[in-house]
């Protein structure tokens, strides 16, 4: 039996953006629990070369709604990156959700053999076929930053666990 692209993809992105939404929320109350400045969590960073919770965050939703557009052969929504708070980074963890709730899995049929560009038109160009890129790139990309926003927290004492990491499944 084979599994399809969207089967592979909409539904991973949709539990694991589910489950970050649920760690924004716990991160939201342990500041306001712990009556600490939330800009303390928002900016924090495992190592000072690495991106900031807020960007894991815009990162990984960049990731869902780019691996699952690519795949459906429509046209990436173009999202702004002004978020500073947990309510807009949960706000746009749902904006992401619609988004590739509403792609048809009729449109992922035949992708694992669409043509995908990365980084068109630049030295760093890349095509890969779509079972590649969302196995090989999009995908580990994905959780990259999905488990760094669960270290963070975790590591600036947010009582979560694996079964937050995960979600519901």
């Amino acid at each position: 039996m084979t599994i399809s692209m969207y089967a592979a993809s909409v539904p991973v992105f949709r539990q694991m953006l589910g489950s970050l939404a649920d760690l924004l929320s716990k991160a939201e109350a342990h500041v306001l629990e712990r009556k600490i400045e939330p800009a303390a969590l928002l900016q924090a960073r495992l190592y000072p070369d690495m991106f900031p919770l807020v960007r894991q965050v815009q990162i990984a939703s960049d990731f869902a709604k780019s691996v699952s557009a690519r795949l459906a052969g429509v046209d990436v929504p173009a999202y702004d990156d002004t978020e500073q708070s947990f309510d807009e980074l949960k706000a746009r963890v749902a904006k992401t959700l619609a988004f590739i709730g509403g792609l048809d899995a009729a449109a992922f049929a035949g992708s694992e053999q669409r043509e995908i560009v990365l980084r068109p038109g630049t030295p760093k160009e890349r095509t890969l076929d779509g079972q590649s890129y969302l196995l090989h790139y999009g995908l580990p990309q994905f959780f990259f930053h999905v488990t760094t926003v669960y270290a963070l927290l975790r590591h600036n004492g947010v009582e979560i666990g694996k079964r937050d990491y995960m979600g519901a499944y």
